[in-house]
């Protein structure tokens, strides 16, 4: 029984909306539903079950299943983060790029969670409401490819690879190197056949060197 004191004196109620999940855990699993299905394979049923929450709360939280995956993909970003932070390094670009296709086939075949690259094959075929999605996707494939030309061209400028090197055109084939990699991991490749792989496109760019 509460006392005058109690009646006279409510405890203060707390001001804001308390968290009701774990952001950073439910995108997590948002990703991986992704990943695994693809953007219009994964129902807003399959990813509400994946992150434990209704759909009221997913759209409360993330606004759209379109802004959902957007924010998915960046944190997919992060996961390579390490891999593609080589491009960076004071390092000659050989290695440079010997450490990116490594770390992608690394990626790739990783147990604990879905083969394959969530970016390299993303949205290629969709329906037209969902271009803007598949022009977002292609839009962070193109700055992939944005950064090998500009490390390409970083080594000519600093000696290691040829002048006459064409670099636009080698990061071309290094992007579908890492491109067919994801499909191949999609469909089985171990890490050993993806590592074959990464060292025949290092070979590729070893020639280049001056």
């Amino acid at each position: 029984m509460k006392n005058s004191d109690d009646l006279k004196n409510p405890p203060a109620r707390r001001r804001g909306r308390p968290p009701a999940f774990d952001r950073e855990a439910v995108l997590a699993a948002a990703r991986e539903t992704f990943w695994a299905h693809g953007y219009e394979g994964a129902s807003i049923a399959d990813l509400t079950a994946a992150m434990g929450i209704t759909p009221q709360s997913l759209y409360a939280a993330f606004n759209s299943k379109a802004d959902l995956y957007r924010e998915a993909l960046q944190q997919y970003r992060t996961l390579g983060a390490n891999t593609f932070s080589a491009l960076a390094e004071p390092i000659d670009t050989l290695s440079a790029f010997e450490r990116v296709l490594r770390g992608s086939a690394a990626i790739f075949s990783a147990p604990g969670h879905p083969k394959g690259c969530m970016i390299s094959t993303a949205v290629l075929n969709c329906a037209s409401e969902n271009d803007a999605i598949a022009d977002h996707v292609a839009a962070l494939r193109r700055q992939s490819l944005d950064a090998f030309a500009a490390r390409i061209e970083r080594g000519i400028r600093e000696g290691d690879i040829r002048p006459e090197t064409n670099a636009r055109a080698l990061a071309r084939f290094l992007g579908a190197i890492v491109q067919g990699m994801s499909v191949q991991a999609r469909d089985g490749a171990s890490l050993e056949e993806l590592l074959d792989i990464a060292a025949l496109a290092t070979a590729e760019v070893a020639r280049h060197r001056a």
